[in-house]
């Protein structure tokens, strides 16, 4: 078949789907494969780099787009890559439907078939969103502690504190890959941290990451006591391919701290605080009831030569079975469809455009 790589053109985007080894994996299947010009530049990967794989270079998008049968790219396509979809293509992406109405009713209107990386799904297990969970919740730890920094509109807080200073507290809600994560970073660092999730297995796994971090059930009074509390709030609540539940609301916001600090991670999928709102890395953070948010719709993209090599890592061999044409008998893959010849397929999006208009 022949897959098509576009350069990624979100706000200062700089992963690429496939970097030239796992571009040419797919080369050596017999497939062939379409580069845009540059796209790998950001990721620290050369033209010359895609060429000496065997795969071809195109000048710009619309030679991608109009070549190619399967669009593998990063992030969902932005408004000015609509006109270039077709309803023969397959794309495969990262898409957040949920949070995303225009993309939506636009992938429905072209009436092609797309596959979202995040609900790809082996069992409970999300392959491909779990490595790019990994980074966001570790960057969320590192932004965190550099915005609670006075210059930045922080409270002047260092993170893990020094002797003869309080150490920060750091709360985070979920305990999934994205929350683990974070906690994990948190905890090295000596900080003060407590975990919320619902899940046993969960709190059993935070709990032994040291005796800084406490991991406790949602309740409602503990975990407002917890955000009033925090210095840094961190957001990882994920319902696959559903629009994030609003965990923290305006109200609870109020009670911190001015000059604490936000890192909503589930904005992707329309963010688990109330306050939260998509923002990018070009303007990345907005003051709130005196609390600095920051909800960078694509964090992983401000290491994207780490993101791209995990991203890739975790893509290759679901890539390869999507160019087979019996791909949808791939239950990890068809779990993964989101629409399809302008129908929704995932069950979690049914009513989503209904509750958006």
């Amino acid at each position: 078949m022949r897959v098509g790589i576009p350069r990624e053109i979100k706000t200062l985007e700089g992963r690429v789907a496939l970097v030239p080894e796992a571009a040419g994996e797919l080369v050596r299947l017999g497939h062939e494969v379409l580069v845009e010009r540059g796209a790998g530049r950001l990721s620290g990967y050369e033209d010359s780099d895609y060429e000496a794989q065997g795969v071809r270079l195109a000048p710009d998008a619309a030679a991608v787009y109009g070549a190619a049968e399967v669009i593998i790219k990063v992030k969902e396509p932005q408004p000015q890559e609509y006109p270039l979809l077709r309803s023969d293509h397959r794309l495969f992406c990262y898409l957040h439907l949920a949070a995303e109405p225009q993309l939506f009713r636009a992938l429905l209107d072209i009436g092609l078939t797309a596959v979202a990386f995040e609900t790809v799904s082996e069992g409970t297990h999300l392959p491909l969103l779990a490595p790019m969970s990994a980074i966001a919740g570790r960057l969320g730890v590192q932004v965190g502690a550099h915005l609670l920094h006075r210059p930045q509109g922080g409270k002047g807080l260092l993170l893990g504190g020094l002797p003869a200073g309080e150490r920060g507290h750091v709360v985070i809600i979920g305990a999934g890959v994205a929350g683990g994560n974070a906690a994990a970073a948190a905890a090295a660092v000596g900080t003060r941290v407590t975990v919320f999730d619902r899940k046993p297995d969960k709190l059993v796994a935070m709990h032994d990451l040291g005796p800084n971090v406490t991991a406790l059930y949602p309740y409602g009074g503990a975990l407002a006591q917890a955000v009033a509390q925090a210095d840094l709030l961190v957001g990882a609540v994920l319902i696959p391919g559903a629009r994030a539940p609003r965990v923290v609301d305006r109200a609870m916001v109020a009670t911190m701290q001015p000059g604490s600090v936000i890192v909503d991670i589930s904005v992707d999928q329309g963010g688990c605080v109330e306050t939260t709102r998509p923002t990018t890395y070009a303007e990345p953070t907005y003051i709130d009831e005196g609390v600095v948010h920051f909800a960078v719709t694509n964090m992983p993209g401000a290491v994207p030569r780490t993101a791209s090599q995990a991203l890739s890592a975790a893509l290759i061999p679901y890539a390869a079975r999507l160019l087979e044409a019996d791909w949808k008998s791939r239950p990890a893959l068809a779990a993964g469809i989101n629409v399809e010849a302008g129908e929704i397929r995932y069950p979690a999006l049914r009513n989503i455009l209904a509750t958006q208009k």
